[in-house]
């Protein structure tokens, strides 16, 4: 899988999961690969910093089972861009799948 070509669908998948509920490092990147995205938190977590730099994601730090975790969650503006994103997919895999 070509990580240049495939980070934009990765980074849209971490908002979708977020537009959900709360998601953090371990089982987003569980999820993902689920989805045949390959990839270690090496690639995963400065993605993650990355959209909460655009202010896409903001985190916070919980304690789970004795542990910090960072949770991410969805901001306002991750919600509008996912939204505005959902039309332009929906047009450009219509195209894309338009000669089957």
């Amino acid at each position: 899988m070509d990580k240049e070509l495939y980070s934009g669908f990765i980074r849209l998948h971490i908002l979708y999961h977020a537009a959900l509920g709360p998601v953090f490092g371990m089982g987003i990147l569980n999820e993902l690969q689920k989805h045949g995205y390959e990839m270690s938190p090496g690639t995963l977590y400065p993605n993650l910093h990355r959209m909460e730099e655009k202010g896409y994601l903001a985190s916070d730090e919980e304690l789970v089972d004795g542990k910090i975790r960072r949770v991410y969650r969805i901001t306002a503006s991750g919600r509008e861009a996912l939204a505005k994103t959902k039309s332009t997919i929906r047009m450009l895999f219509g195209e894309f799948f338009e000669d089957e």
